[in-house]
């Protein structure tokens, strides 16, 4: 008498063709051969870890279950940050080289590109929030997770000399994982040029905000990100130079759950306010309206 039925076992590695019978079981039912779910309409949050579908969120991309904000694109950003049809973008055609003979540089460039639909990993131009004209640029970490390159530091440069040459504050919403290090030594001249046209906006008694999101960090926090007037952050934002891993090694020692998090910038004294991205069009407004030159001459102030 037999206990057991024999089953038939597939060697690993073995490429053994399927019949025709096990091919028809195998695919779905109702004869189509889409995924049952499709991809991208799940998406898991960084800070909670559970799974998001996709349509509870809204324009303003917030995890529903805890509040965590998810990495936005650039041009989203822009879409709830500025007044509609208001936006006029810098330097849109401007593209990366490959000064140092990098491989493949530019076969990753284009990809890039292609994927989100943007030319270079920050964005540039003029816009109005609530009323207010203001100079903006929008770091998008979708685009090599917005390393700052020759283009990227010059794109960044113009904007602030432009806000500089019309009398305009500029707002820099700053997203990066530091230098690009495709482009060596010529992406870390990039932090020198940028905090030198900040200091020229500053001097002639001009407003910069600076709008820390997840992640700000390497040379784009040790320049021009953490040179604002005011700086504000997106809740739970990674801010900060070097890994935590880096810092753990070489001071051997164990730092703070919450290190180089937003609320722990705040804390210390780094941050000047944490910010939803739901509010953030409002509180840029209120900032914008009381560093305005007509709402300083109404008060009987200078500018």
């Amino acid at each position: 008498m037999k206990l057991f039925k024999k089953k038939n076992y597939i060697p690993i590695g073995r490429n053994i063709p399927r019949s025709n019978t096990a091919e028809k079981s195998a695919k779905p039912e109702m004869g189509v051969d889409e995924p049952i779910i499709p991809d991208g309409m799940w998406v898991k949050c960084r800070h909670c870890g559970g799974l998001v579908y996709k349509k509870e969120m809204d324009e303003f991309e917030i995890c529903p279950k805890c509040g965590g904000h998810f990495r936005i694109s650039a041009k989203n950003r822009i879409k709830i940050t500025c007044d509609e049809g208001t936006f006029e973008e810098f330097d849109a055609d401007m593209v990366s080289k490959n000064p140092i003979g990098y491989p493949d540089y530019d076969k990753l460039i284009q990809k890039m590109q292609q994927k989100t639909e943007i030319k270079e990993a920050v964005v540039t131009g003029m816009c109005k929030i609530n009323g207010y004209k203001t100079v903006i640029a929008v770091m998008d970490s979708n685009f090599m997770m917005a390393s700052m390159g020759s283009v990227v530091g010059e794109k960044i440069t113009r904007a602030i000399e432009r806000a500089t040459q019309m009398d305009l504050p500029i707002i820099i919403f700053t997203a990066s994982g530091g230098a690009r290090m495709q482009e060596g030594i010529i992406s870390l001249m990039q932090m020198a040029k940028t905090s030198a046209a900040v200091r020229k906006h500053s001097d002639k008694g001009l407003l910069y905000v600076s709008v820390m999101t997840d992640p700000t960090t390497g040379g784009v926090s040790a320049s021009f990100a953490n040179l604002g007037d005011i700086i504000l952050a997106e809740p739970k934002a990674i801010i900060g130079f070097a890994g935590r891993r880096v810092i753990e090694g070489t001071i051997n020692e164990k730092l703070p759950d919450d290190f180089q998090s937003a609320e722990f910038q705040l804390k210390h004294g780094f941050v000047d306010k944490i910010v939803n991205r739901k509010d953030i069009k409002e509180a840029l407004s209120v900032i914008l309206k009381f560093h305005s030159k007509k709402e300083a001459a109404f008060n009987g102030q200078g500018f």
